[in-house]
């Protein structure tokens, strides 16, 4: 029974071994970029297709060259890829800076399919333009030019808004804002990291989700028993803060989604926070 086992395998083996290297490169633009890199070890012809740039080109995003075509190093950055596999892998690893250095692209390495940041300076912040405010600063640990460092206000709001067309389509995404808190000698981030701020995302003027959410990691929310079910923040690996704001779908007709972090409600001052932006992936 084993004998006749391996002998079927084997048979089959040799069956996947005589399709044309082509015919497998088709095979493969049916899957995903991880089962293509899986399928690679079935044979040499399959590990030959798997690299090929007719497959990882299938996987990059149909108007690539026109998103990095806003990056200043989207040219270096083609020409420097020995192939589509190698761009895909640079491109999910390594966010680059478009839109005049006010957002960031990169791809989901599972799915391909597009992540976007809004950098501080591509969102509406009140007050944001008043330095006793808010503060423009550059940080080495952030990947745009310039984040915004909160002095102090009473009135904490921050918007932005993105198209679903220049997202991947009928894709389920989540939004998150980047920040970090700060602590200052003299005070505690009193407001900001002590009190929940809502969460918000519109969908032509209708809102389709709101919460509230704590921003300060180290609250000791024990002290509000009421409030111990709000969601906290999770640590990323750039060494950022992130909070999930809310899902949207990205539909095949293109909508308009506006994405809110505000605070108006409480009239003490906030304090003790640095916006890098708001990313939006795709939700796993």
């Amino acid at each position: 029974m084993l004998t006749k086992m391996k002998m079927k395998i084997e048979e089959e083996k040799n069956t996947i071994e005589v399709l044309p290297e082509e015919c497998i490169a088709n095979i493969l633009l049916l899957t995903s970029p991880v089962d293509s890199c899986k399928f690679s070890i079935v044979s040499k012809d399959f590990c030959s297709a798997s690299e090929s740039d007719i497959v990882w080109d299938h996987f990059l995003p149909s108007d690539l060259i026109s998103i990095i075509s806003e990056s200043q190093s989207g040219s270096s950055l083609l020409a420097t890829s020995p192939s589509k596999k190698s761009l895909y892998l640079t491109l999910s690893d390594n966010p680059i800076i478009v839109d005049n250095g006010k957002k960031s692209f990169q791809l989901e390495k599972q799915s391909g399919k597009k992540i976007y940041m809004l950098g501080a300076r591509d969102l509406s912040i009140a007050w944001g333009d008043t330095p006793c405010y808010w503060e423009w600063i550059t940080l080495p640990e952030s990947r745009f030019q310039e984040v915004s460092r909160l002095h102090m206000v009473c009135w904490f709001e921050i918007y932005g808004k993105i198209h679903s067309r220049v997202l991947s389509s009928n894709t389920q995404y989540a939004a998150f804002v980047v920040y970090k808190m700060i602590y200052p000698h003299n005070f505690n981030p009193h407001g900001v990291g002590s009190i929940p701020v809502e969460l918000t995302i519109d969908k032509f003027e209708d809102r389709i989700c709101t919460k509230e959410v704590w921003l300060d990691p180290n609250y000791d929310k024990e002290l509000d028993d009421e409030l111990l079910g709000l969601e906290s923040p999770k640590l990323r690996s750039d060494g950022w803060l992130e909070v999930e704001i809310g899902e949207f779908n990205s539909s095949l007709q293109d909508q308009v989604f506006q994405i809110g972090v505000v605070e108006i409600r409480n009239p003490h001052t906030k304090c003790g926070f640095i916006l890098e932006g708001i990313e939006i992936r795709p939700k796993n």
